[in-house]
């Protein structure tokens, strides 16, 4: 992949601006006057100039000890709700911004914040700073025949970086998860949010210092652009672990591209399969929240699979309907919807879309293993459900599907690290290696033995 087409998936995540790809970058905008350039070899000296401080920061927050840490996300989370007006005027200029730039309605939705989601974000460092410290928890020991004595203990990663997209939220909820963790982190954000994390920032770098921790903590890299990212990816052995969240295209570029460690997460082409034996009134409440509570995030239902013996149907339909879904079906779920609901030819495409909009995919199947198939062929591992009251079928769902998250009977909203008690997430990851699902404290963690002797000596 050219460096031009590193730099557009980052900056537009999956949004193709041919023009950009057609250009190599060589150089960056000036973070002081945005407009005179700033070289390659520039952007990169000033991003590894931001690593090396995270990381002498990383090795005071490693220190830290629980209650230091707690007092830190509760300046932050009293910090948010103090300057809530500053942060609602900078996010209101990235939206307004957003919306002469065209950027689609899932995408603004992510990028708003409201009072009540600031709130959101206040109560979930507060719910950080209940947990446990997942740092020194001893994940096994024992005693040898030799006497040593051997523990392996989770310790923080040291610095974390994250590239992201149109998602202020996301500043916080991975910088609160990285602190409580004793780590350091270094923010990719990206030109849709700049205003809002440019204030976020702030006001987490006040916090940290107002309770004695390092500021440098928390940093960004958005005043170099596109570029800055590009050199995060490249700055292995400063940073320990790289993180995307966004679109494919942004992901599978970071993916490919980093020399960093990468922790995939992926995006959510979603499934609910109703089985023949589920109920109108559950399926019709689980399908309306799952699709419609929130269509822009990657636990929505994109895939709706519906056994051929199954009589709810029409129900379900009506209510997608009503709620202004737009509907996108194969032959034999046309022919079973009620009249006056209209609906679009269903195509490979469509079982492949992560639609992060009010549309749904829906197929008409056979049995358990027709919908299983469906999901192995289509899935991209995030969340799969069944809704179900055959205890065999739901058993057989979860020991079949290979997913991050396998729900019987429930919403895939619950994908999520605030309702599955982990406080907040960094992502849901997909990759089987190190995390898989939504990524708590723990997941920003790794391990480190500890061999205490008296003397011995190998054989």
């Amino acid at each position: 992949m050219t460096e031009a087409l590193i730099h557009n998936a980052v900056e537009n995540s999956g949004e193709t601006n041919a023009a950009a790809l057609a250009q190599p970058l060589e150089s960056a905008e000036s973070p002081a006057s945005g407009t005179a350039p700033v070289s390659a070899d520039e952007v990169e000296a000033g991003v590894h100039a931001i690593a090396d401080r995270s990381r002498h920061a990383a090795r005071r927050m490693a220190t830290a000890n629980r209650a230091w840490k707690d007092r830190a996300l509760r300046a932050v989370s009293a910090a948010l709700q103090e300057n809530q007006q500053d942060i609602l005027a900078a996010n209101a200029r990235d939206v307004a911004r957003g919306k002469s730039n065209g950027t689609s309605a899932a995408m603004l939705d992510r990028l708003t914040l409201t009072p009540a989601r600031i709130q959101g974000l206040a109560d979930a460092l507060e719910n950080l700073a209940n947990l446990p410290d997942p740092v020194g928890n001893v994940v096994r020991g024992q005693t040898l025949p030799n006497g040593l004595r051997l523990r392996q203990v989770n310790v923080p990663m040291g610095v974390v970086a994250a590239i992201y997209e149109a998602r202020p939220n996301v500043t916080v909820d991975i910088a609160g998860l990285a602190l409580k963790s004793g780590n350091a982190v270094i923010l990719r954000g990206g030109s849709a949010a700049e205003s809002t994390n440019e204030v976020l920032v702030r006001i987490l770098r006040g916090a940290l210092e107002s309770v004695g921790l390092p500021a440098d903590a928390v940093q960004t890299v958005d005043q170099y652009g596109r570029a800055g990212a590009t050199a995060l990816m490249r700055a292995r052995g400063r940073v320990d672990v790289l993180i995307p969240r966004g679109g494919r295209d942004l992901i599978q570029s970071v993916v490919t591209n980093s020399a960093v460690p990468v922790i995939e997460t992926g995006e959510g082409n979603v499934h609910i399969f109703i089985d023949e034996s589920a109920g109108e009134e559950m399926a019709v409440e689980i399908l309306l929240n799952a699709k419609t509570q929130r269509p822009s995030v990657c636990n929505t239902v994109e895939t709706l699979l519906v056994h051929s013996r199954s009589t709810v149907l029409p129900a379900v339909a009506t209510a997608l309907h009503k709620a202004g879904v737009r509907l996108h079906v194969d032959e034999r779920v046309r022919a079973a919807l009620p009249a006056g609901i209209e609906a679009e030819a269903a195509t490979d495409e469509d079982w492949g879309t992560e639609y992060m909009d009010l549309d749904l995919a829906v197929a008409m199947v056979d049995n358990l293993d027709q919908a299983v198939q469906h999901i192995r062929t289509w899935s991209t591992g995030h969340t799969e459900a069944i809704l179900t009251n055959n205890l065999a079928n739901a058993e057989r769902f979860i020991a079949e599907i290979d997913s991050a998250a396998v729900i019987v009977n429930a919403s895939t909203r619950f994908t999520d690290g605030g309702e599955l008690g982990l406080g907040a997430e960094v992502g849901i990851s997909t990759q089987k290696l190190h995390a898989r699902g939504p990524m708590g404290l723990t997941e920003l963690t790794t391990t480190k033995w500890i061999v205490q002797g008296e003397g011995q000596v190998r054989g």
